[in-house]
Order: C-alpha cells, then structure tokens, then sequence
C-alpha cells in the first residue's frame, strides 16, 4: 500500500497552509470575539482555486477530487477552524447540485461558487429535527407550476449571508414511508416570504456565519427542484458520506492546532526550575496527541481516496467523522490542560481551540449517530 500524496496535493497542501498562515492569524481573534467574517479572504481564496477545487473543471472547478479538498480543509482549520469554515463552507452543499441537478442548474451555479459570486447554504435541520433528518416538516405544495414553501429551520450555515439556499423539505407528506416524502428546493435569497435571523452566542467557529430561517408562503418555480421528488433522504444520505469525510478533516486540522500549541507552551513555559516539556506526564501527553492524529489523519484519507476511487465506504467514513471528532476534543482539551491558567483566557489561542473542537462531535451526524452507522453495518 502506498500512503504517498501525488506531488501535485503535496504542492497543494504546501499552498494551503501558505495561505492560510498568511491570511487568517492577523483576523482570527477579531472575527471570533466580534462573530464576524471579512468575505474578501474568502474571495482571495476563490481566486487561488481553493474553493472550487472539487467542483468538476466543466463547471469551473479545478476537479481535484475529494481528497485534495480535505487535505485544504485539514490546513485551514490547523491554523483557524473559524476562518477555515467561513471560507470552504461557501459552497456546502454544491455536491447535491452536482449530483442531482439538471445540466442548466449546473451551469448556473457551479461556476459561480467556484468563481466567488455565489455563497450557498443547504438548510436541513429543524427545531425538532437533528439526527433525525426524516422527521424534517418544512413543507413544499404544489401549485401549478410553483411549490409553496411554509416551515423553519435552525443552525444553518451561511444562511443570513447566502444567495440562495437548497431546503430540504416535504413534497410528500402522506407518504407512508417517511423516507420518501422529502425533496430539495432551491430557494434564492430575497424571495418574498423568506428570512433569515443570524445566530450569536456560538460556542465556537464564529467566523463561520449560521442562522435559523423561516418560510411564509415561499413560491418558487417548479424548475427549482433539485434532484427527483421523494428521494431528498437518499439524495441527503448519499450527500452526507461525502460531507462527514471533509468534517473529519476538519477534526484533524484542530487537533493539529491543539499539538503545536501545546508543544510550543510546553518547550518555553518553566516550572519547577525546568520547561515543563522536560516532565514525563507532557511528553506522553504530546505522543498521545500524535499518534491519534496520524491514525485519524489515515482514516479520513482512505475514505476520501475510496470515495475518489469509486469505493465509497459509509462504515469507513462513520469512523473517520467519529474518530476525528473525538481526537480533535481530547487534544484541544490536554492542550488547554498544559497552559493551565493562560489556557482560559483568550488571549492564548488554545482556549478557542478548546471551543471551536466541540462542533466536530455534533454537525452533519453526531458522535452518536456515527457509531450507530458503524455496529449497523458489522451486526448486519
């Protein structure tokens, strides 16, 4: 087996943290105390290619493939999960479109959030719906040739910032198989009817704009229906084995800040008349941190590489998602542990580490869920 990268995502990931350690240190404190976001990196970063670089090259992509995506989101968020998030999250989504959308919606949209003149959102959780996706009641009737669209949804990415939104919503709802009921509507931004309240108070990740939306009697033309009628949940499946695997790189960027902060604390601080790195209880601390890096870092890679390779592995990517989650809490929590006092406030890095690590564990699939997914497919 060979766990080589391609020169070409070597150089990549060289550009990446090049970027990233040039653009996000100077901002990061500010967009996270004042939950913020200057949209003119992440317009530099479309420029440089980094945003639409899993989109396909005929839709004005770069086509990298997945692995090459993760390998930028793994860089960014090692250097500020906030900014990370802010930037690549732009496009969140664009897989369904992709995937499911007629030729024309490809054409119109895939493009345009490569270039940086569209941001998007996939607005899917409600207040009742998390984990359970197919008890999502936004609903979407039919009449003539528009869909009428009533509902909410909470926590969603970029919605009070984006130009359009794909809802995930019922166009069935007497269905007697739950999982047949939903659809995907693409909604524009300023469509009568249609708002979005920014949420503030976040934990963490709050560079990263997220909103809860409402839908009074949303009409939008039947031509905005994104994939079939009746196979959202599928559509949504299907989409989310691609998404977890990018979460996962997420989770190993942080957990990568996590160990160069403590590791950069550890050989400076003095305590007992020596650094503490001389103290055996830190050096396990910082082989520990490490070696679950690596080992998450492979998981995430071979399920992207399989996914890249037509082999996709929705057990593979439910370890990968829980595994990195829980990697990047662990360390963020011993590097805390390591700054003691200068840990808890913010002017040490490490307590936003500490805070933004947690979102890994809980969007597009909880811990929870990921290891349901896991026992199902061995207890089959």
């Amino acid at each position: 087996m060979d766990f080589s990268l391609t020169q070409e995502q070597k150089d990549v990931v060289t550009a990446a943290r090049e970027f990233a350690l040039g653009e996000f240190p100077e901002r990061a404190q500010e967009f996270d105390r004042e939950e913020t976001f200057d949209y003119q990196i992440w317009k530099k970063a479309c420029e440089l290619g980094f945003v639409g670089m899993y989109i396909k090259e005929d839709y004005g992509g770069s086509g990298m493939g997945l692995l090459s995506c993760c390998l930028v989101m793994e860089e960014f968020w090692a250097v500020d999960a906030g900014i990370g998030s802010a930037v690549l999250s732009t496009i969140f989504g664009a897989d369904i479109i992709d995937m499911y959308g007629t030729e024309e919606q490809k054409k119109k949209y895939l493009p345009a959030l490569a270039r940086g003149d569209l941001i998007m959102g996939t607005a899917i959780t409600e207040p009742d719906a998390g984990s359970d996706t197919a008890s999502a009641r936004t609903i979407a009737v039919r009449d003539g040739n528009e869909y009428v669209i009533n509902g909410s949804k909470m926590f969603i990415t970029n919605g009070s910032v984006a130009d359009f939104v794909l809802v995930f919503c019922q166009t069935d709802p007497e269905n007697p198989d739950r999982h047949k009921r939903h659809s995907w509507i693409l909604v524009e931004r300023g469509s009568q009817g249609f708002q979005a309240t920014k949420i503030r108070g976040k934990l963490g990740i709050r560079a990263s704009d997220t909103a809860e939306l409402s839908f009074s009697n949303v009409r939008v033309p039947v031509s905005n229906l994104v994939g079939e009628e009746g196979k959202g949940f599928k559509e949504l499946m299907a989409f989310f084995d691609l998404s977890r695997i990018v979460v996962a790189a997420q989770g190993v960027g942080i957990a990568r800040a996590a160990l160069e902060e403590a590791t950069r604390h550890v050989k400076k601080r003095q305590q007992f008349g020596m650094p503490l790195a001389a103290f055996q209880v830190n050096q396990f601390k910082i082989a520990e941190m490490a070696t679950k890096i690596r080992a998450a870092r492979n998981l995430y890679c071979e399920a992207a590489w399989k996914a890249d390779n037509g082999k996709l592995d929705p057990m593979l990517v439910a370890m990968a998602k829980w595994f990195s989650g829980q990697i990047a809490v662990e360390c963020a929590d011993e590097a805390l542990q390591m700054h003691g006092g200068y840990g808890y406030i913010d002017e040490y890095k490490v307590q936003r580490i500490y805070r933004d690590a947690k979102i890994v564990e809980i969007y597009e699939g909880t811990k929870e869920i990921e290891k349901l997914i896991i026992a199902r497919n061995l207890l089959r």
